[in-house]
């Protein structure tokens, strides 16, 4: 049977032969298995990719630990992971500093962060995640940065309202977002990436007066369907209502625990995905917990506090759950 390989699969394929880094080389082989067409006639190359793709990623994680650690792979805490991505002087490491308890190095010259820094930040009963990373320009791209992103559940472009570039900013960085698979429509599995909604771009500096016009300008000129919010770290517009946009696009819930006859606990959320059933929580707390399980009982969203549910019962966010054994 013929493979009837797509254009797509042989642009994928010659990345990979151009790649230079092993992150190159795994980036273009997740593009590889998943733009190739799933039949019978391209299962012995889907196996064969799979077997590639192990390899690098092996290999990767052999190299990080005989040498010394990758810095631009930052283990993930939090309710979910958000990286940011700029030009120099755009105001990330202040806009880190601002949403997190990180202390970056701020100054006005370019080039401050050269690897990636992460700092948590408060919503509500929960911290999210933010990365701030080396900024970009058309000459200079980091090596590491794409797997950084790519592993990322959400991005924030900022761009400097303020600065006479600043379309040309923000086409830069959307073009490099495409060109590199970083975001994408469809994301198979085992294949990383970020979805198109899950990329929001921030117009920094928004409090400065040239900022106002710039920003329509972008509105009107800049790529269609991408949604932009100002911000600024100097008066705090914007900063509040992004904490509240970002965890509706992380699209988890908050589930709280209890045991019977006690009060919940309010202070140590459990985070779910959003449409996860009382089984998957079990799951989370222990592996065993779902073959213990006898019965669960929920506060919020049933019908009636302390409604007996199913194991496929669908939480909400800030349910209370008891399991009883």
């Amino acid at each position: 049977m013929p493979a009837n390989l797509t254009p797509q699969y042989y642009n994928a394929e010659e990345a990979f032969k151009k790649a230079v880094s092993v992150e190159e080389k795994i980036a273009a082989l997740e593009e590889m298995l998943a733009v190739i067409p799933k039949h019978k006639g391209t299962e012995k190359m889907q196996a064969d990719l799979k077997k590639r793709l192990s390899k690098f990623r092996q290999e990767g994680m052999k190299k990080a630990s005989v040498s010394r650690a990758d810095p631009y792979s930052i283990e993930r805490q939090g309710a979910g992971q958000v990286a940011l991505l700029g030009f120099p002087n755009t105001g990330k490491s202040s806009f880190l500093a601002a949403m997190t308890r990180a202390k970056p190095k701020i100054a006005d010259y370019p080039f401050t962060t050269i690897i990636p820094l992460a700092g948590m930040m408060p919503y509500e009963d929960i911290f999210i995640q933010l990365v701030d990373t080396p900024p970009v320009t058309a000459e200079i791209i980091p090596a590491g940065l794409s797997g950084t992103l790519r592993s990322a559940d959400i991005l924030l472009v900022l761009v400097d309202a303020a600065s006479d570039d600043c379309l040309e900013q923000l086409e830069f960085c959307l073009n490099y977002l495409e060109e590199k698979k970083i975001v994408r429509e469809d994301i198979a599995p085992g294949v990383r990436g970020v979805s198109p909604a899950n990329v929001l771009v921030l117009a920094a500096r928004a409090d400065l007066p040239q900022s106002t016009e710039n920003i329509q300008i972008m509105k009107e000129l800049g790529p269609a369907g991408i949604e932009l919010l100002p911000v600024s770290t100097k008066t705090g517009q914007g900063l509040e209502d992004l904490r509240e946009k970002t965890f509706q696009m992380l699209g988890v819930i908050r589930v709280f625990t209890k045991i019977p006859g006690r009060e919940p606990d309010l202070k140590r959320p459990f985070i779910l995905k959003r449409g996860s059933t009382v089984l998957e929580l079990a799951e989370v707390i222990h592996r065993d917990l779902p073959g213990l399980m006898k019965n669960a009982r929920v506060w919020g969203s049933a019908k009636y506090e302390g409604q007996a549910v199913m194991r496929d019962y669908t939480l909400h966010d800030r349910d209370v759950v008891e399991i009883s054994q």
